[in-house]
């Protein structure tokens, strides 16, 4: 570490990796609960399971997102973070208050839980992905506030840079973003509109300008390409995010009654909206290509060039599978959507979550600036692992949602729901495997922390 105050990040990244370890275990569950429907249940009913399951991605995505910045703001600004014990004490309340919740979910009926958080004075659950009791999304946005107020103050004192300039910018919408979160209209087309205000603009808009300075920033250390360039590419890559992600949000508005117009503006942005990762999928093979040094964390390399690879396949390629008005009429709100999902958040999030663990990580721990050849080995192992588990995920899933689309929709003679469920329940067994495959890469990658570990405390004493 240059700064001491970096350390705060570990503990960001401890929670983070813990909390994807239980989404996986609850997506293992759910994908047994599609062929099996009263697997643990009552204890844990598919609804439960699902919420949990997409909560703890958002949660452990956060957590994640904020250790970076804590790791990345002080070495860029070149001076320590504002206040070390403000960022510690929201780490707890954030930790706290989400294992809470997640035990609500597990341990209340929802209508009950509802109840005891006095939903009734600000109603905002109940609404997909934004499930969290108002009592919640109201400790995330004093544990945001209280984040970006450490960060730009640690920015304003010291040096500025377009990777900490766009990575705030990113997190200041993210927070900006959620409070639309709060208003929960009661005509249903307003409240799927302002929905997707959260959700899209964070996912396809915000977010992917953290992702793209997380990236800069690993490239730079890495390759020792210089900062110009890569700052440049940074510039390019995000103003094509905006563009096409702010108004490509119309996608969502096709058919929940808003004006026809959403379906040419949605279909023309949408259809740009894979530019911006082809260019990321460019740069990071192309600053590689350029590097002036060998770094001896080839593990974090892995994982900077497959966030670039995977998030182009899962948000370019599947998202524009299904992105254009006239094929979205039929494919809307079937498997081809979970499939994109799945491989989208893995690509452009969780990896770009881990390619900054895996560089930062060593660090944190005293080791100089890698882990041990056994441990990158295990590590490798582990990306290979998750990244083909998902493939494979998505695969299965897009074979069944165009199946789902041809029996259900397309054809003249359309079967029930029940009836196409009932069809395609091998996509539902082959995926449950490649997720029981998924979740040992997993932990395979929670091991290689471990493994090698008195090798390379030996070198870092060296």
């Amino acid at each position: 570490m240059t700064y001491q105050s970096q350390s705060v990040a570990k503990p960001y990244f401890i929670a983070a990796i813990g909390l994807f370890v239980g989404q996986i275990l609850f997506g293992v569950i759910l994908g047994l609960q599609y062929v099996m429907g009263d697997f643990l249940f009552p204890e844990i009913p598919f609804n439960v399971a699902r919420m949990v399951h997409t909560n703890l991605l958002i949660v452990w995505l956060l957590f994640g997102f904020m250790g970076a910045a804590y790791y990345l703001i002080p070495e860029e600004s070149e001076t320590e973070l504002f206040s070390p014990m403000l960022a510690l004490l929201m780490f707890w309340i954030f930790l706290v208050a989400g294992a809470l919740t997640i035990l609500g979910y597990l341990l209340v009926p929802y209508a009950t839980l509802a109840e005891l958080t006095m939903n009734d004075l600000l109603p905002t659950m109940g609404r997909e992905f934004l499930e969290q009791p108002t009592i919640t999304k109201v400790g995330i946005v004093i544990v945001a506030l209280s984040f970006l107020f450490n960060i730009g103050m640690t920015m304003l004192k010291g040096r500025k840079t377009a990777v900490s300039l766009v990575l705030f910018i990113g997190l200041v919408g993210l927070a900006v973003f959620f409070l639309f979160s709060f208003y929960n209209p009661e005509n249903l087309v307003r409240d799927k509109y302002y929905w997707w205000f959260v959700v899209h603009l964070w996912v396809e808009g915000v977010w992917e300008l953290i992702m793209g300075a997380i990236l800069a920033f690993v490239l730079i250390k890495t390759t020792g390409v210089d900062r110009e360039v890569i700052e440049k590419w940074l510039y390019v890559i995000i103003a094509m995010s905006l563009i096409t992600g702010l108004i490509g949000t119309g996608h969502h508005f096709y058919w929940i009654g808003t004006p026809e117009y959403w379906q040419w503006w949605g279909s023309i942005f949408s259809a740009m909206e894979p530019i911006p990762f082809f260019m990321m999928t460019i740069f990071a093979f192309n600053m590689v290509n350029r590097r002036r040094r060998n770094h001896p964390n080839q593990a974090a390399v892995l994982w900077a060039l497959g966030t670039a690879v995977m998030a182009f396949l899962g948000a370019g390629v599947w998202g524009f599978l299904h992105t254009l008005s006239p094929v979205n009429y039929y494919t809307h709100g079937t498997q081809i959507t979970a499939a994109h999902g799945h491989m989208a958040f893995y690509g452009a999030y969780v990896m770009i979550v881990l390619t900054m663990i895996s560089y930062a990580m060593p660090m944190l721990n005293g080791r100089k600036e890698a882990n041990s050849n056994k441990s990158q080995v295990t590590e490798m192992w582990a990306f290979w692992l998750m990244t083909i588990s998902m493939v494979f995920i998505t695969l299965f899933l897009t074979g069944a949602g165009v199946l789902q689309t041809w029996m259900q929709r397309y054809t003249d003679t359309p079967m029930s729901f029940m009836e196409v469920q009932d069809k395609v329940e091998i996509f539902y067994w082959l995926r449950e495997g490649a997720g029981i495959f998924f979740l040992i890469g997993l932990l395979v990658y929670v091991a290689s922390f471990f493994v090698g570990k008195d090798e390379a405390e030996a070198t870092a004493r060296e």
